[in-house]
């Protein structure tokens, strides 16, 4: 994943979450802190495969110009199995002279651009943190999939457990131990790499969830769900498209 540097704080753990390389490539404050394409150019390789580009940025607050995004929209012609995903989340806030153009609107970009783009900025609804992906079909589709995969959990009103739904782990595979078929066997599994014991749901007649008990000190419940997090990276199953 090729990341133009300053840039916001999630994008490198974005990708190590999805098991990718970040790939950093710098800027400087005499170029505004624009992306030199041919930089770009150089840093790309077969196994490159996303491109994120924020304009305006955050946090630097430099628009990119349509000339430079039509350098860049050129590069990534030439390698046809990078996608390029444009966070747009300020394009109303731009300052004269600068303009915002949207990268998908560039010839040929259409169909190798995720757009993603917000309400909580423009139109002061930060609090409701709401946002929108559009791009081909086929890829948002596929992203839905994944967006709806995830922990459900119902906040507790008292006692000191809580009750939380990890079906969507059910199904995955982790070599050496098997498929994670319900709330036992991903218990056991959690036992075996993360060293956290846990109660599977499927004793109290529920198997979508595990119980997992609060009462003990913040710093060990840190560092349970610490591992917790690290063990279920690998269970991530992925979406069939």
């Amino acid at each position: 994943v090729i990341i133009p540097a300053p840039c916001w704080v999630s994008y490198p753990e974005m990708a190590r979450l999805a098991e990718a390389t970040p790939v950093i490539v710098p800027t400087s404050i005499s170029e505004n802190f624009l992306m030199d394409h041919k930089l770009l150019d150089a840093t790309l390789t077969e196994k490159s495969r996303l491109l994120i580009l924020c304009s305006p940025s955050n946090p630097s607050g430099s628009v990119y110009p349509k000339k430079l995004l039509e350098e860049i929209a050129k590069i990534v012609a030439k390698h046809p199995r990078l996608l390029v995903l444009s966070d747009e989340t300020y394009k109303h806030i731009t300052y004269a002279p600068a303009t915002h153009t949207s990268f998908a609107s560039l010839p040929g970009m259409w169909e190798r651009t995720l757009t993603v783009n917000g309400f909580s900025k423009a139109f002061a609804m930060t609090g409701w943190r709401l946002g929108y992906l559009s791009g081909p079909r086929h890829f948002v589709s596929a992203c839905a999939k994944i967006q709806s995969q995830g922990v459900k959990i119902s906040e507790p009103q008292g006692a000191f457990h809580i009750f939380i739904d990890f079906s969507c782990y059910y199904g995955a595979e982790v070599e050496g131990f098997g498929v994670i078929n319900g709330s036992e066997s991903l218990c056991h599994y959690l036992l075996d790499s993360a060293r956290v014991v846990l109660v599977p749901g499927v004793a109290f007649g529920d198997d979508t969830c595990i119980r997992i008990s609060y009462a003990a000190s913040l710093a060990t419940l840190r560092e349970a769900f610490g591992r917790i997090k690290k063990a279920l990276v690998a269970l991530r199953p992925a979406a069939s498209v």
